[in-house]
């Protein structure tokens, strides 16, 4: 499933980000490519575990931890430390599916890669070209949010990101690992998740269609959940 997750940043994070990340050196993109991505990718990436990395990083996770949406919908097990690439004129990144585990470099720490996000850090306005472009069961999915919201996305799909064409993109982008590895469970729990939520909002957390609801949802990840 495809889910747009707004305001995952506000301005004042946004900006906090882009201070930090702006004002360091970039380097060549396929420093942490696979092999296939590396004959598909042409962009440039902040170095990994670099200090203003880690920074920037460090913003996008403590607001990862306070967005209700964002823990309903991807349930997290693991989530790998964001990273950041920016786009200019005429780079682009071709059709690929993301490595299944990703593995941090000069550490243990490694997940399998259930959920790709990217969180939009450049108005939309600002550049043309540059749309996520998800290929899903639904059809092409084409992307491109403004500064602070996030698309989370199977990494299991094919996608890529077309040539920009003016100015700059920018976003942050990692992976997550679910408490339920398979995408169409994750989906039936996020819907239930979703109902037991407006059931409640309508008829008050001591209804007990509300609790028995709120059972379900429990159950359901109990016997799904790998934690």
């Amino acid at each position: 499933m495809l889910i747009a997750i707004p305001d995952m940043l506000d301005a004042d994070q946004v900006g906090r980000v882009r201070s930090i990340i702006d004002a360091v050196d970039w380097i060549d993109g396929n420093a942490t490519s696979g092999h296939q991505s590396a004959l598909a990718k042409k962009n440039q990436q902040l170095p990994e575990g670099s200090d203003a990395a880690r920074a920037a990083g460090a913003i996008i996770l403590e607001a990862l931890g306070r967005s209700p949406l964002f823990i309903a919908a991807a349930l997290p097990l693991k989530v790998y430390p964001p990273l950041f690439n920016r786009y200019g004129v005429g780079e682009t990144f071709d059709t690929h599916v993301d490595s299944a585990i990703r593995i941090q470099r000069g550490s243990d720490f490694r997940i399998r890669s259930d959920l790709s996000a990217t969180l939009f850090l450049e108005p939309p306005e600002a550049y043309d070209g540059g749309e996520l472009v998800i290929e899903d069961q639904f059809g092409v999915q084409k992307v491109k949010l403004p500064a602070g919201q996030m698309i989370l996305y199977p990494a299991s799909s094919l996608h890529h990101v077309t040539p920009v064409t003016s100015g700059r993109r920018v976003a942050s982008f990692f992976w997550i690992q679910s408490m339920i590895r398979d995408d169409a469970a994750r989906r039936i729990l996020f819907d239930l998740d979703q109902g037991v939520q407006r059931v409640t909002a309508e008829l008050g957390g001591k209804d007990r269609a509300a609790v028995q609801l709120t059972g379900v949802y429990h159950n359901l990840l109990r016997r799904w959940a790998d934690a």
